[in-house]
């Protein structure tokens, strides 16, 4: 069960922010996708749905990132940065906040209250550090994570940096966030994620460095009451769930129901960010969903490995909807997830053309015949509907699409069974088996509506409701085959 306040319609979910040194891949499309399904389905159910994403702007990536491409930091970021906000309506996404944290109005003022509060607690303090860092995580390594003198995640070699940096006291609280997480106080989806971070309590959690010396990056959140230093990148970017939703007061009244975030970054969502709202005595979020990676050819996608789908050039060929479909289908919600235009391809024709939309084009043609259709449905779609929902709200998207597929092919198999078109029909029959028909066809544009909402729209203004009855018009097919 997951943690929601069930009492409260407000519904706060965020995704992770995007690191802008380079312009947006499929791979955050994806988590953009899930987050907007799930803002849409509680804003069908009426709650009050605040949704945010955002960009993070700071550290040492940035700022050499800016500098290959001859900018300013500021001007780097204001570039790349619009190119994420542009996702919203190249992917149909119905976000409420975009946050920067270069946003020196709203978000600064909030991580220096951050830093403040947790150096009230007793848990920063200063000393000198040398280790081995990883530009591409923005963070230290140590033992497992180091492989050949290479960080196992972007497998580049590390560098090694000496200076004097404020830590964090995270070991403090290894136990504490231990107990919420095997509690689900502080609820980790899936298990297998959940497992990973108790393992790592396990060993214990270390401090971390909490910020970095301006004689080697300039580019951050100054350090309240220290010119000599800015705010670690992680310090600064996890305090953006606070920050864009309207600072420490609002997040104390509603904290968020749900981070969704990528297995990468779950240590810091998972250990770092709950470490540190216990230490500012703030409130904890409520769900950490961590899914997978989209790969290629069975490799993480990667701009370094030079196998990125450009999500503009995707919707270009082949429209929103099929996008959204196939991110939410064939990728498994939790888990990694193969992407090929070839299989791609086959959802398209087989699941949308052959599959939705050519149910829809069969029940409208022959309901638009008919005038209005009034009755009650005799067909019991009850589990399909609550298997959809279910699956949904436990972060299953992909299950869920295939209990809307089920009900589709049960609708086909309904149609080619009854025949309606046939002469032999009585005429009451017949006028009990379309509107049967489009009573599901009705039903799974609404199920559709959080997954392919221009689908799901197409539909629902093919049927409209007049006076009790259902007067029903032919659509353009809504998925043309691919060739």
């Amino acid at each position: 069960m997951l943690n929601f306040w069930k009492k409260d319609k407000k519904f706060y979910i965020t995704t992770s922010i995007a690191y802008v040194n380079s312009e947006p891949h499929i791979g955050y499309a994806l988590e953009l996708i899930q987050a907007d399904v799930l803002a849409r389905y509680y804003r069908q159910r009426g709650r009050d749905v605040f949704f945010q994403t955002g960009t993070d702007e700071h550290g040492s990536k940035i700022q050499r990132a800016a500098e290959v491409s001859k900018k300013s930091p500021q001007e780097f970021v204001d570039g790349l940065s619009e190119k994420f906000k542009g996702l919203k309506p190249l992917l149909d996404l119905s976000w409420n906040n975009f946050i920067r944290t270069t946003d020196k109005k709203n978000h600064w003022p909030v991580a220096q209250a951050v830093w403040l509060r947790i150096l009230a607690s007793g848990d920063l303090y200063k000393k000198k550090y040398s280790g081995y860092y990883c530009v591409g995580c923005e963070a230290f390594k140590t033992g497992r994570d180091i492989v050949d003198g290479k960080c196992i995640t972007h497998k580049k070699d590390l560098e090694f940096i000496e200076e004097e940096n404020w830590f964090f006291r995270l070991s403090k609280y290894t136990k504490e966030v231990e107990s919420l997480i095997k509690k689900d106080k502080l609820k980790i989806v899936p298990e297998t994620r959940k497992n990973e971070i108790l393992a790592l309590a396990r060993e214990g959690f270390e401090d971390v460095s909490f910020s970095r010396s301006k004689k080697h990056l300039k580019w951050g959140i100054p350090v309240p009451d220290d010119d000599s230093q800015v705010m670690y990148v992680w310090a600064d970017a996890l305090t953006n769930y606070i920050s864009g939703y309207g600072g420490i007061e609002k997040w104390e009244e509603h904290p968020s129901d749900v981070h969704m975030i990528g297995k990468d970054i779950s240590r810091f969502h998972a250990a770092l960010w709950p470490a540190m709202l216990i230490s500012a005595k703030l409130s904890l979020p409520k769900n950490i969903f961590i899914h997978g990676f989209i790969t290629s050819g069975g490799e993480k996608m990667s701009k370094s490995l030079g196998n990125i789908i450009d999500p503009y050039e995707l919707i270009k060929k082949y429209g929103i909807d099929p996008v959204r479909y196939y991110l939410l289908r064939e990728i498994s919600s939790s888990g990694d997830g193969d992407f090929s235009y070839e299989k791609f391809e086959e959802r398209y024709n087989g699941d949308l053309a052959n599959g939705l939309g050519n149910f829809a084009a069969r029940v409208l043609t022959l309901a638009s015949k008919e005038g209005g259709l009034s009755g009650k449905s005799k067909k019991d779609i009850e589990n399909f509907i609550n298997l959809t929902n279910k699956n949904t709200e436990n972060f299953k998207f992909d299950v869920a699409l295939n209990e809307i597929w089920n009900l589709i092919h049960y609708g086909d198999g309904y149609l080619n069974l009854t025949k309606p078109w046939s002469k032999d029909l009585p005429e009451a029959k017949r006028k009990e088996v379309i509107y049967d028909l489009v009573f599901m066809l009705k039903t799974i544009s609404e199920l559709l509506v959080p997954f392919l909402p221009e689908t799901a729209k197409k539909i629902s203004e093919a049927i409209e409701i007049k006076e009790g009855e259902f007067i029903a018009k032919k659509i353009d097919n809504l998925f043309p085959r691919l060739q």
